[in-house]
């Protein structure tokens, strides 16, 4: 059984084929500049590589060029692209609508239009690229993976605002949270591997976006990121967590709009802003080199996510485990080292010297005596994908 993942973006298209038999990965690939000129596809299997340029100006025209690179004669994993049993769309927004990944029909489709506005960078793409998918492969059967829905388990007292409440009912104004697919898939292994009753996890997906979840029995209770992705802790470019009266202040002092002071805070704030880089690995070198912006950087990164892993303790009451994924959860020692100094209050004995050096895609960088567990964990929200798209089409 293969299953063909979609991640649309409003100029890119990424894509893997998996096999669920043994849920081995077959290839991946990625189309980018969408529309904008310089379209290219670069297409992975384990036997080799495939690039093509050409003239892309759609969902549409990608998933052509998609097809052609999965039934390629020499860099192809299918014959017939009737060989794909069904195709899994990530989509960022379920509203309030979904609690879970549903398969798209047109009612679903038209739901994921009414709420584009929730997400309106994200979700336009995400739809052109169900709509060209059920253009072109029509008899494939398709499902909907949301970024949002592993966070609908959050209960009122987390995800209110303290708005109108007329307003929050009329515009669903309030906290979503995102990342939902990464901090279910860490947080099953997490909990599996505590082989607990009853569990209590801080899930930290730390990346160019990065969220944070508090997680009880495998369900979310709060998470960082709120209505957008750009409340929680500094992002690459994304500011984080500000007095919401920011806007305005900025809006009125520079002359420009609120809506450009939104862009603003999520493309060229966070560490893009303190250091002038937003690469978390140019700014650790940086800071080796003494570079004080870079320094002040990542001592508010570490900052911002410690509050989150002591605010949601306190509010699980108690904490059985650590996770860190995402590009900088797993590969920058250098940040979970200082994420984790000063944490031995939480009966933490973090393990500092097998931090500097342990490498895998499951690491326990806690020593034995440790009454708190700390994870490194890889990161597949493709495989969840590709698994929430088996389950639903073979119950």
């Amino acid at each position: 059984m293969k299953i063909l993942i979609l991640n649309a973006g409003s100029s890119s298209l990424k894509y893997q084929v998996i096999d669920m038999k043994d849920e081995r990965l077959l290839c991946r690939g990625l189309v980018e500049c969408i529309g904008i000129g310089g379209s290219s596809l670069i297409h992975k299997t384990n036997g080799g590589e495939l690039r093509i340029s050409s003239s892309i100006a759609n969902h549409t025209d990608a998933l052509k060029v998609v097809i052609s690179a999965l039934t390629d004669k020499k860099n192809g994993v299918v014959e017939d692209i009737e060989e794909i049993f069904a195709v899994g769309h990530r989509v960022v927004h379920s509203g309030e609508d979904f609690s879970q990944s549903v398969i798209i029909t047109p009612q679903v489709l038209e739901i994921c239009k009414q709420n584009a506005y929730l997400a309106p960078i994200h979700m336009p793409a995400n739809i052109a690229c169900i709509e060209s998918s059920m253009q072109i492969m029509k008899n494939k059967p398709m499902v909907a993976v949301f970024d949002t829905a592993y966070h609908s388990s959050l209960p009122p007292k987390a995800y209110m605002y303290a708005i109108a409440y007329d307003d929050y009912k009329k515009y669903k104004a309030r906290k979503y949270g995102f990342h939902g697919t990464s901090h279910k898939y860490v947080a099953q292994i997490a909990a599996d591997k505590l082989n607990k009753e009853h569990s209590k996890i801080i899930t930290c997906h730390l990346g160019n976006g990065s969220s944070i979840s508090a997680i009880v029995d495998g369900k979310c209770m709060d998470t960082s990121m709120g209505l957008t992705p750009l409340a929680g802790v500094i992002m690459g470019s994304r500011c984080g967590d500000v007095d919401p009266a920011l806007v305005s202040f900025l809006s009125d002092l520079k002359g420009v709009s609120a809506e450009q002071i939104t862009q603003y805070l999520n493309k060229k704030c966070g560490f893009l802003g303190v250091v002038g880089v937003s690469d978390f690995r140019r700014i650790t070198e940086l800071a080796e080199k003494g570079y004080p912006r870079a320094v002040l950087a990542i001592d508010m990164f570490q900052y911002s996510i410690k509050k989150y892993i002591g605010m949601f303790s306190a509010v699980m009451n108690g904490l059985d485990a650590i996770v860190f994924t995402g590009g900088i959860g797993e590969n920058a020692t250098n940040a979970r080292e200082k994420i984790m100094e000063g944490l031995d209050y939480l009966g933490i004995d973090f393990d500092f010297e097998k931090n500097k050096v342990a490498k895998g895609d499951f690491l326990e960088l806690n020593t034995p005596q440790s009454k708190v567990k700390v994870y490194v964990i890889a990161t597949n929200e493709e495989l969840v994908i590709a698994r929430e798209t088996k389950s639903l089409l073979t119950k």
